[in-house]
């Protein structure tokens, strides 16, 4: 089954000739992403942290514990290259990947590389003030493969 983002008010992306101020008024328009996000599963939590918009750019951190010990990290950017809105991941152990925007607005943004192996898009939607679900697609086996990630908004405290 796909997922679908009907509620995702698309930007048009054709950024060519946006001024700075421009490129960050469509920036801007993800700033409700900013903030902490977690997700447990069985012993399993991951907690995702992004800054808010400024210069043109959003930097993001995830990093899944299971049972104490760190399994997995991400860095994360999203911002300009060039005309293009581009969400920058570096997971732990893999090679970095940019995937170009295909929408981002109020209540979501989706971003694709059809040449990357897994995923090839990836998927924010907004789901009120305080969850959201991120969602990776790519190939299968029997055609489309999906994950979801159930995400709640935490507050961003020392721990």
């Amino acid at each position: 089954m796909r997922f679908a983002l009907p509620a995702l008010l698309a930007l048009s992306l054709g950024t060519a000739g946006l001024s700075g101020a421009a490129r960050q008024d469509r920036l801007d328009r993800l700033r409700w992403l900013a903030g902490c996000w977690e997700m447990r599963r069985g012993a399993a939590v991951t907690l995702e942290m992004w800054m808010p918009p400024d210069g043109n750019l959003m930097l993001g951190a995830s990093r899944t514990v299971v049972n104490g010990a760190v399994r997995e990290t991400e860095q994360l950017r999203l911002g300009w290259i060039g005309d293009s809105l581009v969400y920058h991941s570096e997971p732990s152990g893999q090679t970095p990947t940019d995937f170009k925007a295909a929408a981002a607005g109020d209540s979501g943004f989706s971003v694709a590389n059809l040449a990357h192996d897994f995923p090839q898009r990836i998927i924010y939607r907004r789901r009120g003030a305080d969850s959201l679900l991120a969602r990776i697609e790519g190939p299968g086996p029997n055609g489309v493969k999906g994950i979801d990630y159930p995400l709640r908004r935490v507050e961003c405290a020392a721990r």
